[in-house]
């Protein structure tokens, strides 16, 4: 099989395992909406999960995967698979104790930690202690998650993608779980939401395990004895730690905008959060998805010297993520409001909740293809051992990340906050591709990419248009209840499915058959892997 249609096979494999776990996760979203709303309660939780989940995105699918995925397929191809699993093996005995004393010390450091990402809480002492307390529950998630985070590097390169992507299940399925319980034993909020943060640490554990069996089968055996250090690990160490910035922009303005959201009104970090939520599902689903197929392709090309297949294997990538997220974009900014109302409008998630949310999601939006572009960019630099660039490139995102936040909280609020977000992240992204042109790392066929964009953007514009005139139709003064937000959902998703998949079909967008193919495989093999 070409390289291309590895990533193609790959990409669906993840895409259909990240879709699963997106319908789970909103499951949860709008069962934690249902019982929290967008009050104090829900602030304190999402602010202690943020941190764990951060560390989540910033080490685990950033730093990790990049560093290690490279390095053990080169020493895969030049050693054998009994030295690269020598190697594995030592990188998690030596990941294990690494992560098990910063576990330690994030619990015990909680309330410096709490007073550095959330300063407004400290004029409520109650949140102030609450978030504190969750957030001494939740740290240790971080251990299973970077752990899960180096099985999925080890089993990628392998060709093996779908535990690892049907991983974040569990976490789901064991929150939900926590909520239920906790609704079904108490009316206690506080102790609800204490539940809850035990949820999630028992994800984390079952997690890890769904990694073990397909280790396993592999001939990998977890934690068997051996050394803490290989040579190759070095190498590792000295990407991993230029990773943590090149890799994770995003997280970092994230995590920048929920501690200057609880300067704001109550409710505002909920707000930011859920909208987050919305824009992770694409984001997970194609781009995370292509992003995580074209690194172990990229690698191996570059193991082999194939300078001319990386170009094309990233052509590809960045090509198929625009096809997909363009009209993504288009999508939420349209049907922002249905969509916020059908999943979360509802219990103690108001109206008014549901109005903060979607102007949030609208400006999150509108950075969404840049986002995207990065989590394919960034691994061609490190697949070229730059690491000094994306680092470079990652500090001007994340100052003008702080400087538009500061300007654009006063007179746009929760809102500034996430247009800030999104103009950093373009701004990441456009600087990224500029170095990579002006330095000529790769021979790009550039005609080839902007007549793809131009097809799939005209594509999406037309579709927003057709949706935004049925919404128009359908709901001409707005306030959507429950069922006018499912019918107008419902209507704007096939409606865009079917008006830009047919564009793209007039215009010939070469992309479209890279999605028909990911169908037919889905089809003719069931959906399983080999």
């Amino acid at each position: 099989m070409s390289e291309k249609g590895n990533v193609t096979r790959a990409a669906g494999i993840v895409g259909s395992a990240t879709l699963l776990s997106r319908i789970f996760g909103y499951v949860r979203d709008m069962v934690t909406a249902y019982y929290f709303g967008a009050g104090p309660l829900a602030d304190a939780f999402i602010a202690a999960f943020r941190i764990p989940n951060m560390l989540r995105r910033l080490f685990a699918e950033g730093s990790l995967s990049i560093s290690f995925v490279p390095v053990f397929t080169e020493t895969l191809g030049r050693d054998g698979q009994a030295e690269a699993f020598r190697m594995a093996g030592a990188a998690l005995r030596l990941l294990s104790l690494i992560l098990a004393l910063v576990a330690v010390a994030g619990v015990l450091a909680s309330p410096g930690i709490v007073s550095a990402i959330a300063t407004g809480f400290k004029g409520d002492p109650w949140q102030y202690e609450l978030t504190v307390h969750l957030t001494r529950i939740m740290f240790p998630y971080v251990f299973f998650i970077c752990l899960v985070a180096l099985c999925m590097g080890i089993l990628n390169v392998l060709g093996h993608f779908a535990a690892p992507a049907l991983a974040p299940v569990a976490l789901n399925i064991a929150m939900i779980a926590s909520l239920v319980v906790g609704g079904m034993i108490t009316s206690d909020g506080t102790i609800r939401v204490t539940i809850l943060a035990w949820g999630v640490l028992l994800g984390g554990v079952l997690q890890l395990g769904m990694q073990i069996p397909a280790l396993w089968r592999r001939g990998f055996y977890f934690f068997k004895p051996g050394p803490l250090w290989h040579p190759a690990l070095a190498t590792v160490g000295r990407l991993m730690l230029p990773a943590v910035f090149g890799a994770a922009v995003y997280q970092v303005n994230m995590f920048i905008g929920t501690m200057l959201a609880s300067l704001l009104d109550t409710g505002s970090i909920t707000g930011l959060y859920y909208a987050d939520r919305l824009v992770q599902f694409p984001l997970g689903i194609f781009a995370i998805s292509i992003g995580t197929a074209v690194l172990p392709s990229l690698s191996r090309q570059m193991a082999a010297g194939d300078l001319d297949g990386v170009a094309e294997t990233f052509s590809f990538g960045l090509r198929f993520t625009l096809f997909i997220t363009l009209p993504a974009m288009v999508g939420l900014v349209v049907l922002r409001e249905p969509l916020v109302a059908l999943l979360f409008g509802r219990g103690a998630f108001d109206s008014a909740a549901v109005s903060l949310t979607a102007d949030a999601l609208l400006f999150y939006a509108v950075g969404l293809w840049a986002i995207s572009c990065v989590r394919v960019t960034v691994p061609l630099y490190y697949a070229f051992k730059d690491t000094r660039t994306p680092v470079q490139v990652a500090v001007v995102a994340i100052l003008l990340n702080v400087v538009l936040s500061f300007l654009l909280m006063g007179p746009m609020a929760h809102r500034g906050l996430a247009l800030a977000v999104s103009l950093s992240s373009i701004a990441n992204f456009l600087l990224l591709l500029f170095l990579l042109v002006k330095r000529g790392m790769v021979h790009l066929n550039y005609k080839l990419i902007f007549v793809s964009v131009g097809k799939s953007g005209a594509a999406s514009l037309v579709m927003g248009g057709i949706v935004w005139q049925g919404l128009v139709f359908l709901m001409p003064d707005g306030g959507y209840t429950f069922m006018t937000a499912a019918i107008s959902t419902a209507f704007g998703v096939m409606a865009g499915v079917v008006s830009y998949g047919g564009v793209a079909w007039m215009v010939k967008s070469p992309e479209l058959s890279a999605v028909q193919r990911i169908v037919n495989r889905r089809r003719g093999h069931g959906g399983r892997e080999s």
